[in-house]
């Protein structure tokens, strides 16, 4: 028909990347992971004041079988990794993390045994978010930057190679973990 020479190069994939990005940004349901004093926050952050319902994550989901992603707020224990990393695994894909605070991002204050130097050891992280506790707002922010990422995430072999990377870099240090919880 001579169509395919009117038509420019990658229009159809790229026309269904871009519907399909903005399906998966626009219906984000976070499982949330509040560990300690930033959990607080994140709560305050589903309050009407905050409003994410307007982001489409109004449904938090208690289950990790319906959600895409994990916010993990405060401090995480060696104890509770192997719970984080099983609950990340039940995970539907595609995934994403954001860790919450100073403590899940680097340890924080708490430069110890007992605690896990940033969730990035346990699981691979999209979106640090810094601060003791982050404000509502702060997260808020993270969410529309997570939300750019999202739209903007290529499918097939270039996502499956990145997610891989990530999460050989966080398995890597997963064995240390178990040897100090034991």
């Amino acid at each position: 028909m001579g169509l395919e020479e009117k038509i420019p190069s990658g229009f159809l994939l790229s026309t269904v990347e871009a519907l399909a990005g903005w399906g998966r940004k626009n219906s984000v349901w976070p499982a949330t992971f509040g560990l300690a004093c930033c959990a607080m926050e994140l709560m305050t952050a589903g309050s009407p004041t905050y409003d994410l319902a307007r982001f489409g994550m109004e449904r938090a989901s208690a289950t990790p079988r319906q959600a895409d992603l994990m916010i993990v707020a405060g401090r995480l224990s060696q104890k509770m990794a192997p719970v984080l990393r099983q609950i990340y695994d039940q995970m539907a894909e595609p995934k994403w993390v954001i860790a919450m605070g100073v403590c899940a991002s680097s340890g924080g204050m708490f430069n110890n045994y007992a605690i896990v130097q940033g969730v990035d050891h346990v699981v691979p992280v999209d979106i640090y978010l810094p601060g003791c506790p982050p404000r509502p707002e702060m997260l808020m922010d993270a969410i529309v930057k997570l939300h750019d990422k999202i739209q903007n995430t290529k499918f097939g072999a270039h996502r499956a190679k990145q997610i891989d990377e990530l999460e050989k870099r966080a398995l890597r240090s997963l064995p240390l973990i178990h040897q100090g919880a034991s």
